[in-house]
């Protein structure tokens, strides 16, 4: 009798801890799609900041992050959206190219390592804000597409005026990246 009451205890408690953990895990993707951060229509002057009212996606933007450097984009990440290096600033002739995390471990949680999970739901015509010191330049979404991580010559080539984003995807992983093309407006 004894052992039944302790294998029915140990299991209910192993239940409930890997609950725990799958909710610890997943929190960031919940909270996104149910409790979804709100978007501050007063941004500091000073600064360049990303809004992307569609996904509820709002961060400061990184400037002259070295792309090729892991470490230094690592600690770039943690803070908000990184601006790869050599590329034009929005007002600017040339490409902005801007990337972001979808996803990240779970225990190095950060309101930032999730802040492009939902960039896939981007359409034709969405509208992408980047405000860089007290003015906005907006931005029309004109494609998507997915390519293989060795694929950088959307960061060099900069012959077009427009803004790209960048974060890894399928979610979790670092297989491909997606890609969000925009046009000024």
């Amino acid at each position: 009798m004894k052992r039944k009451f302790f294998s029915y205890y140990l299991g209910n408690v192993l239940l409930l801890v890997s609950l725990a953990v799958f909710f610890y895990i997943f929190w960031p993707v919940i909270q996104m799609y149910l409790f979804p951060p709100q978007i501050q229509s007063q941004l500091p002057e000073y600064g360049m900041y990303i809004t992307i009212p569609k996904i509820h996606a709002q961060s400061p933007v990184i400037p002259e992050v070295d792309s090729n450097n892991q470490t230094v984009y690592d600690e770039a990440l943690k803070h908000g959206v990184a601006q790869a290096k050599g590329t034009a600033l929005p007002g600017e002739k040339g490409r902005v190219y801007l990337f972001a995390h979808s996803s990240g471990l779970p225990w190095e949680e950060t309101h930032f390592n999730t802040i492009f999970l939902r960039l896939g739901e981007l359409q034709n015509g969405d509208t992408i804000i980047v405000r860089r010191n007290g003015k906005d330049y907006k931005y029309i979404v004109y494609d998507k597409k997915t390519v293989d991580p060795s694929q950088v010559s959307y960061i060099t080539d900069s012959t077009k005026t427009q803004l790209i984003l960048q974060t890894c995807t399928p979610i979790g992983t670092s297989l491909y990246r997606l890609l969000i093309f925009a046009k000024p407006q």
